[in-house]
């Protein structure tokens, strides 16, 4: 219900006092935002990192209770109320928990300096068993969380009385939720608190960065989304910022690049360059790509300059909580001179303005990269300085091209889940779990997301089926039988166990299994991913943040351990490190290329390229825009055919196993490949037939997903994309805290499970899921339908260079890494370079 018992212009005056009161003048969309969510509107706010998107919304929640509360609904709230009988008001979902801290201090300040008595809570996986019952007994008025907490929630009995008061959610950082799982899981959730409140009920999201803006308007409200027509004001609104954020990027050179590395990810080479960034800046952010560069850039710093130890500090997922609020405090307080961090510190944790950023290596997105320049003068009006540090010669390329988007305002999409029945399968036991529900309100409320719109009522009673009897394929096994149908048509959770083991698996994040690293003595030292505790042995020493530690023993899901003097050590390496390079930012990449092919040096990093590109010239060939470059050699490893697209990663693994099938059509013969974000490699020990198929359609989009499906060995992929499908069906349980399964265990269960519905029941809407998501995520099928057609409309250069060139170096490196050890690489790396030069 808007707020009306005190005029609109009042409340806003009240807020532009408060804001006055701290010295401060809202922007423009601050008072627009203002006055849509007083007006009763759903929205979404887009404004730039650092710009006060958070009063944006908190303002308006509290404007709006103040209105009722000294006008004609005081009756009825009652301005001496208890807190107690005012309830839970607002919801404020966040993807990371280490934002939570920084919106209950901002919003807890305004609700102090308002004179409103409410409390702001926070329930993440880090509250406490005690915290979380309070909050149950006493809700707080607003209510900090995440997806997973949410559905928790909802899994309550009698959870309609808990959210009986509320008024709005509001998903901030929603450009981080959109495009995945936990964002279907918060479509869900707001399906039902819209089922619950009706009209009383507002949806508002808050983005930085996103491309699609008005998409993600879309998945956020659902069938909500009204903007109205030339005669009617609708009830949706999108709300952006004019202020634009300045970000200043420079790019930290190496000073030959004939002697930078042309292949790599980590980027120590350029480390004496960046110690003295640290020490001219009262206080930096070291932003890695992965959790192990980050332990390896913190040591490597370390053992550059030791009279930093104490100055600087660590901060990534796996870190213990107490630790990483150790790093935050001090970096609110100002005691720290670096933090070298991954994407746990990208949003807007409550520190200091940080004065420097610093990035290791390519973010291979434009939209991360402006994130993590924004925690630069985190604050309304001050520029953003980034310093980008390349990990080899190409992405000097790469820092050019992200200096264009950011100079013409391209930022990347993001693509929504469709038809997530693994998420909608989940959703459903948990309303189960949560009191029950009618069949018939339930199809209704999901309809009306983004996620499901298109579902059937065919679709959504095999879900049914699947929860209460397990489907065709598991009926005649009881532990699928989750869900009974009582004489009232009511589908419920009866079992305690079930519901118990379901409220354990809630959630759409699926990672690997993770070793907890505790001391001997006790106290928790943080996580490492189990495949890397199974490489060591007893005794072993490993660097974990930012300590030596020496293995003592492997306890079930623990791993004991005791400080180490020793001076070398196992890094940890987390799995997922590889991001993938955005469609936008690959546009410009070929763009850089075309650049570099003409000699049209504007940019510093194109001009420190011109000896490579000389090379390159010389031996081959650098494509335009308008070009594919095909290069096709022999030397001692076998016959080499390097294609260079440049469109990223995943749409490179399709491609090369599309191409590596259609060439086998020819002739059999079997291909080693290789692929980075610039092209791939086919590597065989026989003749390939190239000039043969490319006369004859090999860039067809004919037949594309036949072929596509038959390249890639869809099954195995499917197979493998199975696992995390299952475990967000609640297909497989992960085990109880302290006696998780182990990976390889729950490896052979998906397997199993996705083996049987193939078999007997190939239509099952999970496994056809796990095929539709290698197409549309993994491979990307839709960009290398649009590869294809570029590439049609290309003038191939076919090269047939005498031996390796510059642009190929870095796809054999990446090869031989797999299989040689560090020192024999080094050593073929180094006489491949001398090669590489002579004439």
């Amino acid at each position: 219900m808007p707020a009306t018992l005190t005029s609109h212009a009042e409340l806003i005056d009240r807020g532009r006092a408060w804001f006055a009161g701290r010295d401060w003048t809202p922007f423009p969309f601050q008072i627009q935002a203002w006055e849509a969510y007083l007006a009763g509107k759903n929205g979404l706010v887009n404004a730039p990192t650092g710009s006060g998107k958070t009063y944006s919304l908190i303002i308006p929640i509290l404007l709006e209770y103040l209105a009722e509360r000294d006008g004609a609904a005081a009756g009825a709230v009652g301005e001496g109320k208890s807190k107690g009988k005012i309830g839970l008001r607002a919801i404020w979902i966040t993807p990371i928990r280490a934002l939570t801290r920084e919106i209950q201090q901002a919003a807890q300040r305004a609700c102090d300096d308002l004179g409103l008595d409410w409390t702001v809570g926070i329930r993440s996986g880090d509250t406490s068993t005690s915290d979380r019952a309070k909050q149950k007994r006493t809700p707080p008025q607003i209510l900090i969380t995440t997806p997973e907490s949410l559905h928790l929630l909802l899994a309550m009995a009698g959870h309609e009385k808990f959210f009986a008061n509320i008024r709005s959610l509001v998903a901030d950082e929603w450009h981080e939720l959109i495009g995945t799982k936990r964002g279907v899981l918060l479509e869900t959730g707001l399906a039902r608190l819209r089922a619950l409140r009706g009209d009383q009920f507002r949806t508002w999201g808050i983005s930085a960065t996103i491309g699609n803006l008005e998409q993600a308007m879309d998945v956020l409200l659902g069938n909500l989304k009204d903007y109205g027509t030339d005669d009617t004001e609708g009830n949706s609104v999108i709300i952006r910022a004019q202020n634009v954020k300045e970000t200043e990027v420079i790019t930290v050179m190496p000073d030959r690049i004939e002697t930078f590395p042309w292949a790599g990810h980590l980027g120590i080479k350029l480390l004496e360059k960046v110690v003295p960034i640290i020490h001219s800046s009262g206080s930096t952010l070291v932003f890695t790509n992965t959790r192990s560069q980050c332990e390896i850039w913190y040591q490597r710093i370390l053992d550059a300059d030791p009279d930093l130890s104490g100055a600087i500090a660590m901060h990534h997922g796996s870190i213990s909580r107490e630790l990483r609020d150790w790093v935050e405090d001090a970096l609110h307080e100002g005691t720290l001179k670096a933090v070298i961090c991954t994407s746990s510190l990208d949003l807007g944790v409550d520190f200091r303005p940080v004065e420097t950023i610093v990035q290791i290596g390519s973010p291979k997105g434009v939209a991360r990269f402006l994130q993590r320049a924004g925690r630069s003068g985190h604050r309304p009006g001050a520029k953003s300085v980034i310093h980008f540090v390349p990990t080899h010669s190409l992405e000097l390329l790469e820092a050019s091209a992200i200096r264009q988007c950011i100079a013409d305002g391209v930022v990347e999409e993001r693509i929504p889940y469709l038809r997530s029945f693994d998420v909608l399968v989940q959703y459903l036991v948990t309303r189960a779990v949560g009191g029950g529900f009618l069949p018939d309100q339930a199809f209704a409320e999901v309809k009306t997301t983004y996620c499901f719109a298109s579902i059937t009522r065919q679709e959504f009673d095999w879900c049914l089926a699947f929860i209460t009897t397990g489907g065709k394929s598991l009926g005649a096994y009881d532990e699928y039988h989750k869900v009974v149908v009582d004489e009232d048509g009511v589908y419920k959770v009866e079992s305690k166990r079930v519901a118990m083991m379901h409220r354990m698996s809630i959630g759409a994040i699926v990672s690997e299994q993770t070793i907890n690293v505790k001391w001997v003595r006790g106290g928790y030292v943080g996580t490492i991913e189990e495949y890397f505790i199974s490489s060591l042995k007893v005794g072993d020493t490993f660097w974990f943040g930012g300590r030596a530690l020496k293995l003592v023993k492997v306890k079930g899901t623990e791993a004991l351990v005791r400080k180490s003097n020793a001076k070398k050590g196992k890094i940890p390496s987390w799995r997922g490190g590889r991001m993938q390079l955005s469609s936008q930012l690959s546009s410009y990449l070929r763009k850089a290329f075309e650049q570099l092919k003409h000699e049209d040096y504007h940019d510093d990093e194109l001009k420190k390229l011109a000896p490579l590109r000389d090379i390159q010239a010389r031996r081959s060939a650098i494509p335009a825009r308008d070009e594919l470059l095909i290069e096709y050699f022999l030397d001692r490893e076998g016959y080499h055919l390097v294609m260079y697209p440049g469109e990223g990663r995943g749409t490179h693994e399709g491609l090369a196993s599309l191409f590596a099938f259609r060439i086998g059509q020819f002739t059999p013969i079997t291909f080693t490949i290789a692929l980075n974000d610039y092209g791939f490699e086919l590597l065989s020990d026989q003749p390939i037939p190239i000039e043969e198929a490319l006369g004859s359609g090999l860039f067809d989009t004919n037949n594309l997903m036949e072929d596509l499906s038959a390249g890639i060995n869809a099954t195995e992929m499917a197979s493998r994309r199975f696992r995390d499908i299952a475990a967000i069906a609640g297909l497989i349980f992960k085990g109880y805290p302290g006696k998780q399964k182990k990976e390889k265990h729950l490896q052979s269960s998906s397997k199993l499970f996705f083996d049987v519905f193939t078999d007997y029941e190939p239509t099952n809407l999970l496994l056809q899921q796990a095929y539709d998501e290698i197409m549309t995520f993994q491979l990307q099928e839709a960009r290398i339908r649009g590869a294809l057609d570029r590439i049609n409309a290309q003038t191939i250069l076919f090269e047939q260079p005498k031996k390796a060139t510059p642009f190929s170096f870095a796809l054999i490196v990446d090869r031989l890494r797999e299989k040689m050890s560090s020192e024999k690489l080094q050593d073929r790396i180094k006489r491949m370079r001398l090669a590489l030069v002579r004439d």
